[in-house]
């Protein structure tokens, strides 16, 4: 499987008080093409951090950072901007949408903003409703934000993130602010998004959420501690489950 996006040595320091606070140490990782990975550790460990420096969002202090083999700690603030808007798609724990917009209109945002296509508005907002059929929210194409229950606007975050049809989508905690049911909901269409080829890496601190993906990294004090794979065998989503809580009770957790 050929990489997608590369860290290298990635360092991240932060200066508080005149004293540095090293929250990511020489950690070096691969995403392949069609990878769905899972950052896990504990709280303070740096998750959040290094899906911010992997994906441009953060600059890093040191290292490198190759996405299609273009270092992203080399672009300039416009280039990083342009390339997160175009190839990249990012789902939130908060979900940030626009209050004097639509559903709808928050969705095709993106788009609109992006020059990747010479698409026209109409286009544009044929695909988000596309989007929206998809993940079965269609009937909320035009309530408010506020109108909606929260795994309604999570599923509306990822028809955002997937306007520009990115090749990796970035996502923090995606499910931390949803109860189970919608947790598992929005987990369905990630995990679905991802068997169609899309690319996915996330933090959360949910093992059950974490067993749905392929690859779990664990990560402790700005390091990468372990990786663990499914095995073959464990096809049941229990049993992929407690293989997981089982590794990672023996890393400490």
């Amino acid at each position: 499987m050929a990489a997608l996006l590369c860290a290298k040595n990635l360092c991240k320091t932060y200066v508080i008080d005149k004293r540095q606070n090293n929250v990511l140490r020489n950690v070096n990782l691969q995403v392949n093409e069609g990878d769905m990975v899972a950052i896990m550790g504990p709280s303070g460990s740096g998750k959040s951090t290094l899906l911010y420096a992997i994906s441009g969002m953060d600059r890093a202090t040191g290292g490198q950072v190759l996405f299609e083999g273009k270092d992203l700690t080399t672009l300039s603030e416009k280039e990083l901007t342009k390339l997160r808007l175009d190839e990249m798609g990012f789902i939130f724990q908060q979900m940030y949408m626009m209050k004097n917009l639509t559903i709808l209109d928050n969705i095709i945002l993106p788009a609109v903003e992006s020059k990747k296509t010479d698409e026209s508005r109409s286009q544009k907002q044929k695909r988000g409703e596309q989007l929206m059929r998809k993940l079965g929210i269609i009937e909320i194409a035009d309530n408010d934000v506020n109108e909606v229950s929260g795994g309604q606007l999570q599923r509306a975050c990822i028809c955002r993130s997937m306007m520009n049809q990115p090749r990796l989508l970035f996502a923090d905690e995606p499910t931390g602010a949803l109860n189970r049911t919608s947790s598992n909901e929005v987990m369905d269409e990630l995990v679905k998004l991802n068997r169609e080829g899309t690319t996915i890496v996330m933090v959360t601190h949910d093992a059950k959420v974490a067993a749905r993906c392929s690859r779990i990294l664990y990560i402790v004090d700005g390091n990468i501690k372990g990786e663990y794979t499914h095995p073959e065998h464990l096809t049941a989503e229990k049993e992929r489950e407690r293989g997981l809580n089982n590794w990672l009770m023996d890393l400490g957790w």
